[in-house]
Protein backbone atom coordinates (compact mmCIF):
# COMPACT_ATOMS: atom_id res chain seq x y z
CA UNK A 1 0.00 0.00 0.00
CA UNK A 2 1.36 3.44 -0.88
CA UNK A 3 2.14 6.13 1.65
CA UNK A 4 -0.75 8.21 0.37
CA UNK A 5 -3.25 5.39 1.03
CA UNK A 6 -1.80 4.75 4.51
CA UNK A 7 -2.24 8.46 5.26
CA UNK A 8 -5.87 8.38 4.11
CA UNK A 9 -6.59 5.23 6.16
CA UNK A 10 -4.96 6.82 9.23
CA UNK A 11 -7.00 10.02 8.80
CA UNK A 12 -10.27 8.09 8.49
CA UNK A 13 -9.36 5.96 11.51
CA UNK A 14 -8.61 9.10 13.56
CA UNK A 15 -12.00 10.61 12.66
CA UNK A 16 -13.81 7.36 13.58
CA UNK A 17 -11.99 7.13 16.92
CA UNK A 18 -12.69 10.80 17.74
CA UNK A 19 -16.39 10.41 16.85
CA UNK A 20 -16.58 7.25 18.98
CA UNK A 21 -15.06 9.04 21.96
CA UNK A 22 -17.49 11.94 21.64
CA UNK A 23 -20.47 9.55 21.34
CA UNK A 24 -19.57 7.05 24.10
CA UNK A 25 -17.79 9.44 26.55
CA UNK A 26 -15.95 6.57 28.26
CA UNK A 27 -14.28 8.93 30.74
CA UNK A 28 -17.70 9.52 32.35
CA UNK A 29 -17.49 6.04 33.88
CA UNK A 30 -14.57 7.20 36.05
CA UNK A 31 -15.86 10.67 36.97
CA UNK A 32 -18.39 10.90 39.80
CA UNK A 33 -20.78 13.80 40.26
CA UNK A 34 -22.03 13.98 43.85
CA UNK A 35 -25.10 16.04 44.77
CA UNK A 36 -26.26 16.86 48.32
CA UNK A 37 -29.64 18.60 48.14
CA UNK A 38 -31.82 19.03 51.21
CA UNK A 39 -35.48 18.09 50.98
CA UNK A 40 -37.27 21.22 49.76
CA UNK A 41 -39.89 22.89 51.87
CA UNK A 42 -42.71 25.03 50.57
CA UNK A 43 -41.85 28.71 50.61
CA UNK A 44 -43.93 30.68 53.09
CA UNK A 45 -46.67 32.78 51.56
CA UNK A 46 -46.11 36.51 52.04
CA UNK A 47 -48.97 38.96 52.08
CA UNK A 48 -48.80 42.15 50.02
CA UNK A 49 -47.80 45.31 51.91
CA UNK A 50 -50.84 46.74 53.71
CA UNK A 51 -52.83 43.50 53.60
CA UNK A 52 -54.41 42.32 56.85
CA UNK A 53 -52.51 39.54 58.63
CA UNK A 54 -53.64 36.01 57.75
CA UNK A 55 -56.04 34.28 60.10
CA UNK A 56 -54.32 31.82 62.40
CA UNK A 57 -55.21 28.28 61.42
CA UNK A 58 -56.21 25.82 64.07
CA UNK A 59 -53.63 23.07 64.73
CA UNK A 60 -55.88 20.44 63.16
CA UNK A 61 -56.10 22.46 59.91
CA UNK A 62 -52.46 23.48 59.67
CA UNK A 63 -50.79 22.25 56.48
CA UNK A 64 -48.78 19.12 57.02
CA UNK A 65 -45.03 19.19 56.51
CA UNK A 66 -43.35 16.99 53.93
CA UNK A 67 -45.05 13.58 53.77
CA UNK A 68 -43.69 10.53 51.91
CA UNK A 69 -46.55 9.19 49.74
CA UNK A 70 -44.60 6.51 47.82
CA UNK A 71 -41.15 4.96 48.07
CA UNK A 72 -38.90 2.21 46.84
CA UNK A 73 -35.33 0.90 46.63
CA UNK A 74 -33.20 0.67 43.51
CA UNK A 75 -32.22 -2.62 41.89
CA UNK A 76 -29.30 -2.81 39.47
CA UNK A 77 -29.69 -3.16 35.73
CA UNK A 78 -26.96 -2.24 33.23
CA UNK A 79 -24.80 -0.78 36.04
CA UNK A 80 -24.70 -1.40 39.80
CA UNK A 81 -27.25 0.99 41.31
CA UNK A 82 -28.31 1.43 44.94
CA UNK A 83 -30.27 3.97 46.95
CA UNK A 84 -33.85 4.92 47.66
CA UNK A 85 -36.51 6.92 45.88
CA UNK A 86 -39.42 8.77 47.46
CA UNK A 87 -42.29 10.85 46.24
CA UNK A 88 -42.85 13.53 48.84
CA UNK A 89 -45.90 15.80 49.17
CA UNK A 90 -44.78 19.20 50.42
CA UNK A 91 -46.83 21.46 52.69
CA UNK A 92 -48.05 23.51 49.71
CA UNK A 93 -49.46 20.37 48.04
CA UNK A 94 -46.75 20.07 45.38
CA UNK A 95 -44.86 16.79 44.90
CA UNK A 96 -41.14 16.13 44.59
CA UNK A 97 -39.36 12.97 43.52
CA UNK A 98 -36.38 12.52 45.85
CA UNK A 99 -33.39 10.24 45.34
CA UNK A 100 -31.55 9.41 48.57
CA UNK A 101 -28.17 7.74 48.85
CA UNK A 102 -28.04 7.16 45.10
CA UNK A 103 -24.94 5.31 43.89
CA UNK A 104 -24.62 4.39 40.22
CA UNK A 105 -22.13 4.74 37.38
CA UNK A 106 -21.96 7.98 35.51
CA UNK A 107 -23.01 7.93 31.89
CA UNK A 108 -23.23 10.07 28.79
CA UNK A 109 -26.95 11.01 28.97
CA UNK A 110 -28.60 9.83 32.20
CA UNK A 111 -32.20 10.82 32.91
CA UNK A 112 -34.72 10.34 35.71
CA UNK A 113 -37.87 8.66 34.38
CA UNK A 114 -41.23 7.88 35.92
CA UNK A 115 -42.69 4.81 34.18
CA UNK A 116 -45.64 2.44 34.31
CA UNK A 117 -43.32 -0.51 33.55
CA UNK A 118 -42.78 -3.18 36.19
CA UNK A 119 -39.34 -3.37 37.77
CA UNK A 120 -37.69 -6.62 36.74
CA UNK A 121 -34.40 -7.77 38.21
CA UNK A 122 -31.40 -8.49 36.03
CA UNK A 123 -31.13 -8.20 32.26
CA UNK A 124 -34.90 -8.67 31.83
CA UNK A 125 -35.41 -5.18 33.29
CA UNK A 126 -32.87 -3.29 31.21
CA UNK A 127 -35.07 -2.23 28.30
CA UNK A 128 -38.71 -2.17 29.52
CA UNK A 129 -39.09 1.43 30.66
CA UNK A 130 -39.65 3.02 27.25
CA UNK A 131 -42.28 0.47 26.16
CA UNK A 132 -45.29 1.99 27.91
CA UNK A 133 -46.11 5.29 29.55
CA UNK A 134 -43.15 7.26 30.88
CA UNK A 135 -42.19 10.81 31.78
CA UNK A 136 -38.66 12.09 31.35
CA UNK A 137 -38.46 14.29 34.47
CA UNK A 138 -34.97 15.70 34.00
CA UNK A 139 -31.32 15.05 33.40
CA UNK A 140 -29.79 13.22 36.38
CA UNK A 141 -28.02 15.87 38.48
CA UNK A 142 -25.33 13.51 39.73
CA UNK A 143 -24.62 9.80 39.90
CA UNK A 144 -24.17 9.93 43.69
CA UNK A 145 -25.96 11.55 46.60
CA UNK A 146 -29.34 13.06 47.43
CA UNK A 147 -31.33 15.05 44.87
CA UNK A 148 -34.82 16.40 44.20
CA UNK A 149 -36.95 16.63 41.07
CA UNK A 150 -40.11 18.74 41.23
CA UNK A 151 -43.06 16.90 39.68
CA UNK A 152 -45.18 19.02 37.32
CA UNK A 153 -48.43 20.15 38.96
CA UNK A 154 -50.52 18.62 36.17
CA UNK A 155 -48.80 15.22 36.37
CA UNK A 156 -50.78 12.36 37.93
CA UNK A 157 -47.77 10.65 39.48
CA UNK A 158 -49.97 7.84 40.85
CA UNK A 159 -50.32 6.49 37.28
CA UNK A 160 -46.63 5.53 37.35
CA UNK A 161 -45.32 2.52 39.24
CA UNK A 162 -41.55 2.87 38.89
CA UNK A 163 -38.56 5.16 38.58
CA UNK A 164 -35.63 4.44 36.29
CA UNK A 165 -32.19 5.97 35.95
CA UNK A 166 -32.33 5.82 32.17
CA UNK A 167 -29.43 6.19 29.73
CA UNK A 168 -31.05 8.01 26.83
CA UNK A 169 -27.98 7.59 24.64
CA UNK A 170 -28.15 3.78 24.69
CA UNK A 171 -31.84 3.24 25.65
CA UNK A 172 -31.06 1.19 28.75
CA UNK A 173 -31.88 1.38 32.46
CA UNK A 174 -28.91 1.69 34.81
CA UNK A 175 -31.20 0.86 37.74
CA UNK A 176 -34.85 1.14 38.76
CA UNK A 177 -37.11 1.19 41.80
CA UNK A 178 -40.72 0.12 42.21
CA UNK A 179 -42.86 2.82 43.81
CA UNK A 180 -44.93 1.50 46.71
CA UNK A 181 -47.68 3.78 48.04
CA UNK A 182 -47.38 4.53 51.76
Amino acid sequence: MSRQRWGAVAAVAAVVVAAGLVWFKPWALWVDETVHEALPSAAPQTAPVGAPPPATASPSRAPAGPVTVAQGSFVSHEHATTGAVKIVRLADGSHTLRLEGLETSNGPDLRVWLSDAPVKEGRAGWFVFDEGMYVNLAKLKGNKGDQNYLLPADLDWSAYTSVSIWCDRFDVSFGAAELVRT
